[in-house]
């Protein structure tokens, strides 16, 4: 099987790690790197003994497909100059600044039959992952994001940087349209929204009230998910999920589980039963990038689509409208 040739487009903090990954990545030959930054893609091509292209247009014609790490700000034109070499394309979350841009991306990709990866994250974490045997139905979600300050990612609002994971796997989870959206923020160490919180109603009842923030003593990304009969726990730091059920009493579950008693009344009693599923040992990041090649080889449509980073962003975008709104609204009184 002929191996996919892979370019990298920035050699960042974030695109090092990519280098590093795709080197170990099968059905793959990682051909070279470029960064505008000379110097820095000089450093990352030494490391890992890759080679640096100087030019852009070069690292494109050697190419099957190129993973491009590079700031929010510059996705639309390097995704888009890629297309226009026919090539396929991962790009970092989220997949560009303005839903006009990503709406564009996402058509030509279609047009020209091209992969179009959004590198959502978290649809990978091992917390999300170890509940596959489960049927997922939420109505209720709790979400917090929360992160110490780091300068990277303060070129946009706190909703782009940190909450868009967490609308990603809600809309992949509620799978219903948003009905409505309530949101109010605050920028405090940078020119965006550093501190956001938001609720979101969906035309199917569900209800997700989200926050996150980049100016935290200590990190925390947690999910709580309150469905028919069940709670549902995730810590994505360290991927772990806890479930809790209502289950009729002659309907217990296989495997390892504890029972805390029963609540109801009458013939409605179930069993409170607790459940730990199994630690998936997963690397996140590298399994993207695998199902990235993978797709380039089957002709498959990703896990995480373009379509589905332009529904992450459209969310957001509605989310930081609110708050730019309240911003307004607060201003009159003072």
């Amino acid at each position: 099987m002929r191996k996919i040739k892979i370019g990298i487009i920035g050699t960042g903090h974030l695109g090092k790690i990519h280098t590093k990954l795709f080197k170990e990545v099968e059905n793959c030959e990682l051909i070279g790197i470029y960064d505008q930054n000379i110097e820095q893609a000089n450093i990352v091509g030494k490391e890992f003994n890759v080679k640096v292209f100087d030019n852009i247009e070069k690292l494109l014609d050697e190419v099957d497909g190129v993973d491009i790490v590079a700031t929010t700000s510059a996705h639309y034109d390097l995704v888009k100059v890629s297309f226009a070499k026919n090539k396929h394309v991962f790009v970092e979350k989220p997949i560009t600044k303005h839903i006009w841009e990503a709406e564009e991306l996402v058509k030509i990709a279609g047009e020209k039959k091209l992969i179009l990866q959004v590198g959502h994250i978290e649809r990978f974490n091992p917390a999300l992952i170890s509940l596959e045997k489960y049927q997922l139905n939420p109505l209720f979600i709790q979400t917090d994001r929360l992160a110490q300050f780091n300068p990277r990612g303060t070129d946009v609002a706190v909703v782009l940087d940190l909450m868009i994971h967490d609308i990603d796997i809600i809309l992949s989870l509620v799978q219903s349209e948003v009905k409505s959206v309530n949101a109010s923020g605050v920028a405090v160490v940078s020119d965006n929204i550093d501190i956001a919180n938001a609720r979101i109603e969906f035309e199917n009842g569900a209800i997700a009230n989200v926050t996150a923030s980049r100016i935290s003593q200590k990190k925390m990304r947690k999910m709580r998910m309150f469905q028919r009969d069940a709670y549902i726990s995730l810590d994505f730091i360290t991927g772990v999920a806890e479930v809790f059920r209502l289950v009729p009493p002659n309907n217990m579950p296989e495997g390892n589980f504890m029972a805390f008693g029963e609540m109801g009344v009458g013939d409605k009693k179930k069993v409170v039963v607790f459940e730990q599923p199994e630690f998936k040992e997963v690397n996140a990041l590298k399994m993207e990038l695998e199902l990235f090649v993978g797709a380039i080889v089957k002709g498959e449509n990703p896990i995480v689509s373009g379509r589905d980073g332009l529904k992450a962003l459209r969310v957001a975008e509605l989310i930081i409208s609110k708050i730019e709104e309240s911003i307004k609204n607060c201003e009159k009184y003072f």
